[in-house]
């Protein structure tokens, strides 16, 4: 089956396919269907956001559509960055995001934290959706060259010792908010 993932990240294509590649189902990118705009975010939570994106590729081409919002919560910091993670620094890139966190964190004691992700399907039969999450504590330095985003300073509760960074792919997405989440798509397809 192919359904559009609204979406133009490559790394969250990546790792999104491998999370489904015994599914049959083909994820096809707004990329490859001709749309370069990028579905609006400005929902208050995760689900909000992935409905609106599902949403708006919907409208669009009336095709079926699996959209996603995910991001970090840290208990230290009331939640932030959430909704805001992939924006949370000026420049809105990993960089800056992740040197943002360790100064807001400081030396705080406190460094839970949680990776969350919402997944929305929408298609003939209406819009389902479906959320995972990865417990796990920020750490203090950048630690690994692999995932994305956080990944080097989030280490997860089920993978001691490691940053999400240090894991491998198949490892990371057993764990992860979005494999979770993800894993859950078959289910939610069909009605």
């Amino acid at each position: 089956m192919q359904l559009l993932f609204a979406t133009h990240n490559a790394h969250k294509v990546a790792e999104v396919n491998r999370i489904l590649e015994q599914t049959g189902i083909e994820l096809v990118t707004l990329s490859e269907i001709g749309l370069s705009e990028d579905p609006p975010e400005t929902g208050d939570t995760f689900e909000a956001n992935a409905l609106q994106k599902a949403r708006w590729v919907y409208e669009r081409t009336g095709r079926p559509v699996v959209a996603d919002d995910s991001g970090l919560e840290v208990d230290a910091l009331r939640g932030a960055p959430g909704v805001h993670s992939k924006r949370f620094s000026p420049e809105a890139q990993p960089g800056p995001n992740n040197q943002l966190l360790l100064e807001r964190l400081g030396a705080a004691v406190d460094r839970r934290a949680r990776f969350r992700c919402v997944i929305a399907v929408i298609d003939e039969h209406g819009e389902r959706t479906a959320e995972g999450s990865c417990e796990g504590t920020i750490g203090t330095a950048l630690q690994g060259t692999g995932g994305f985003g956080y990944d080097p300073l989030f280490h997860p509760d089920e993978a001691p010792g490691r940053t999400m960074a240090e894991l491998s792919m198949e490892d990371k997405n057993a764990i992860s908010h979005r494999g979770r989440a993800f894993r859950q798509l078959p289910g939610l397809l069909g009605g």
